[in-house]
């Protein structure tokens, strides 16, 4: 793996043998950390959209998993 700096980006070269999927979760990740730093969100404001977020989904779901 080599890294490289540039004057506008940041170049990561990796074999080819790489884990593609887990390479796609890694870089997703760091997209998140990147968008995460620009936020302006209380982390009472993050935790509440996530239990909302959370009970929506089950709303919406549950009938796949209660039978």
């Amino acid at each position: 793996m080599q890294i490289e700096r540039t004057n506008n980006e940041i170049l990561i070269r990796l074999s080819l043998s790489t884990d593609l999927i887990g390479l796609q979760r890694i870089m997703d990740y760091i997209k998140f950390r990147e968008i995460a730093s620009k936020s302006k969100a209380t982390q009472n404001q993050i935790d509440e959209l996530s239990s909302d977020t959370n009970k929506s989904w089950w709303s919406k779901n549950k009938s796949r998993f209660l039978k």
